[in-house]
């Protein structure tokens, strides 16, 4: 082969390789942690957005889930402090704080082991339903990375022909390397298994064993070891909740007429629960201080 050859052909293989490195996926770059205890997941290109200021309740404000509030809590501070904790599935009833607690407890449990030693702000990221794929992704960022973190998907489920669910299964429990000890997993849904019903039973009924077709489907509610049901609250937990929020916001308003008040709101909207407490609580707020 000719010199002139072997340069024309050197400058074809530069230009392949150049080209395959530039659709080959980009390496993720590793993220500052101390930048925030809060961050969002992106996952293309993966990365991690800090949250300078995070959207959250007081924890002493969540009223009516107090027995949900502490097994929450409880769990999250084993994980803090290094000890075995588990993966935790909220669900149960709209508006009745799922995420709100999630938030609450990483802020309580940084709040209360601040200064103990070696002990490193717990951190929070946040990923969307539809990364979920993305988790092994995710996972290799965090592994090796000194810090702990509660990985947090609001609002979880799966419809049907969505076989995503596999990813969070081998993630959560599965797979070769497994969950990494510096992780857990907490999950809000309506869905106690994160299925609709008829997905499963559409299974159950085309399947060679229908039982093993329902139990891959259950299966993945099991990967969380703490399950954390949320129930539609009582007249008395409602208004102890606007009660919570009008003290903490030091709004001025006869008992009476907001207890009165809040009952007519819950009723407009037919539905009692802490939001609906909190977007009463808003609308008086403006009211009062259009009035001052």
């Amino acid at each position: 082969m000719s010199a002139s050859a072997i340069e024309t052909l050197n400058s074809h293989l530069e230009r392949i390789t150049d080209l395959l490195e530039r659709l080959a996926p980009s390496r993720p770059s590793a993220p500052d942690f101390r930048a925030a205890d809060a961050f969002v997941f992106a996952a293309d290109p993966a990365s991690l957005q800090p949250v300078q200021r995070v959207n959250r309740v007081e924890i002493g404000l969540l009223k009516g889930i107090d027995r949900n509030r502490d097994m929450i809590v409880a769990n999250t501070e084993r994980f803090a402090r290094g000890l075995p904790a588990n993966n935790v599935l909220l669900w149960g009833a709209r508006g009745m704080g799922k995420s709100s607690l999630v938030k609450a407890a990483q802020a309580e449990v940084n709040r209360r082991l601040a200064g103990h030693p070696g002990f490193t702000p717990l951190k929070l990221i946040e990923i969307h339903r539809e990364d979920i794929e993305s988790l092994p992704v995710l996972m290799k960022m965090l592994r090796d990375s000194g810090h702990r973190f509660i990985l947090f998907c609001d609002d979880l489920s799966f419809d049907h022909g969505d076989a995503s669910y596999k990813s969070l299964k081998a993630v959560l429990e599965g797979g070769i390397e497994g969950r990494p000890d510096n992780v857990v997993f907490y999950a809000t849904s309506n869905r106690r298994h994160l299925l609709p019903r008829d997905m499963m039973e559409n299974e159950r009924a085309t399947a060679i064993n229908p039982g093993e077709a329902v139990e891959e489907k259950v299966s993945l509610s099991d990967r969380f070891g703490l399950w954390v049901g949320f129930h539609n609250c009582s007249q008395d937990d409602y208004l102890d909740m606007v009660r919570g929020y009008v003290a903490a916001l030091e709004l001025d308003i006869d008992p009476e007429v907001l207890r009165a008040e809040a009952l007519e709101w819950e009723r407009t909207r037919g539905a009692r629960s802490g939001r609906v407490a909190w977007q009463y609580v808003q609308d008086l707020a403006g009211r009062l201080r259009l009035e001052t």
